[in-house]
């Protein structure tokens, strides 16, 4: 080892940045970084490192027992939809924003965590909620400019993709089993609201130079295992299917609007409501065996939330083969639909993703040619 190259050595050791070695100098110049925000469907396992109950976590057997051992506190038992856009975009993993294991993220962070919602108000206590999540990137864009400097932070913010799952618990935590419980609130006054702090969150990562969003639909709650399994008859929530219909519809018209009013601002909205209702009423076509039911749970459907006996119910049932089942728990999919969505995202037409898929947006660079030209390559 020469001279110079010992100074270099020592130097990254003395002074610990993100772009400290050479491969990750070459990553932040040939990938974009990726960030994510959100829920259950998307969290890494945030919700291990705060003050919460097991309800909100997934760090127990037999979470992940189809890829991750130990369980991370991703709630499936394996990979979410952003490991695997990581790895198309040739990313590794995400790390969760939160473990204290974690200090490089450079290729971007998870900030997601099980139980958000758009709304403050969501579970609130348990929870990191959206406003929390974009209060820490803008720690992280500090630390960024710290380390990195002006010019390379805002080369990563304005070419790195920005991944949302966010609204469905805004629904499911106050209107769980009842009906007409969003009093005083109009269904379109309440889907207005939760509509609104998305809103704010697309702006604020705007202003901050992010300019690509991906976004997922919010599923058909109103039929989910832990739905039907405490509802007289085991029917499906006939007000959350309404309001879920209505946040989806609102959602794409504000998408459309900010498109016209942000300049440089693109999206991909991955039709997500309509992919999940394909798999549980016709699970067969997309390779599973059951649609409506849970691997791992109790009662009817496996409808009762005590997958892995920490929450309250110890005694629960789990399925031989989770490749078998859409649904892992009775409120999360497997691994295998998270696979089955993750590539209909990146590499979907515009029937399922539109109006540009992942695989576009992360093709986006500043500077380089335009989404709709690298779309027709696609």
């Amino acid at each position: 080892m020469g001279f110079k190259q010992v100074v270099v050595f020592v130097s990254c050791l003395l002074i610990h940045t993100a772009v400290c070695s050479s491969s990750q100098r070459h990553d932040l110049n040939k990938h974009a970084a990726l960030f994510v925000f959100g829920d259950s469907l998307f969290d890494p396992g945030n919700n291990n490192f705060i003050n919460t109950t097991t309800e909100f976590q997934a760090n127990f057997w037999p979470y992940g027992i189809s890829y991750f051992r130990p369980a991370t506190g991703r709630f499936s038992d394996g990979r979410l939809i952003p490991d695997f856009i990581a790895e198309y975009a040739k990313l590794p993993l995400i790390p969760a924003y939160l473990d204290p294991q974690n200090d490089e993220f450079v290729y971007g962070a998870n900030f997601a965590s099980g139980g958000a919602g758009a709304l403050v108000e969501s579970h609130a206590g348990f929870v990191v909620d959206l406003k929390t999540q974009l209060k820490y990137l803008d720690d992280l864009e500090k630390q960024f400019r710290q380390s990195l400097g002006d010019v390379k932070t805002e080369q990563l913010m304005s070419n790195a993709v920005y991944l949302f799952s966010c609204g469905g618990n805004d629904y499911l935590s106050p209107v769980g089993n009842n009906d007409s419980i969003l009093y005083p609130y109009t269904h379109q006054q309440y889907v207005g609201m939760v509509i609104g702090n998305l809103t704010n969150a697309f702006k604020g990562i705007y202003e901050k130079g992010g300019r690509k969003i991906g976004i997922v639909t919010v599923s058909p709650l109103s039929c989910w295992p832990s739905i039907r399994a405490k509802r007289p008859g085991n029917t499906c929530n006939q007000e959350l299917e309404i309001i879920t219909s209505l946040h989806n519809q609102e959602l794409s018209k504000k998408l459309q609007q900010l498109e016209k009013q942000l300049q440089g601002f693109k999206y991909a909205k991955f039709d997500l409501s309509t992919e999940v209702s394909h798999r549980m009423n016709n699970p067969t076509k997309y390779g599973f065996k059951v649609g409506d039911s849970a691997c791992c749970g109790s009662g009817p459907f496996g409808g009762i939330y005590s997958c892995g006996g920490m929450r309250g119910v110890q005694e629960f049932q789990l399925c031989d083969n989770t490749s078998e089942y859409f649904f892992f728990d009775s409120n999360h999919n497997s691994e295998v639909a998270s696979r089955q969505f993750a590539e209909l995202f990146w590499n979907g037409d515009t029937s399922v993703t539109s109006p540009y898929n992942l695989k576009a947006l992360f093709q986006l660079q500043q500077g380089k040619s335009s989404a709709s030209s690298q779309m027709e390559e696609i």
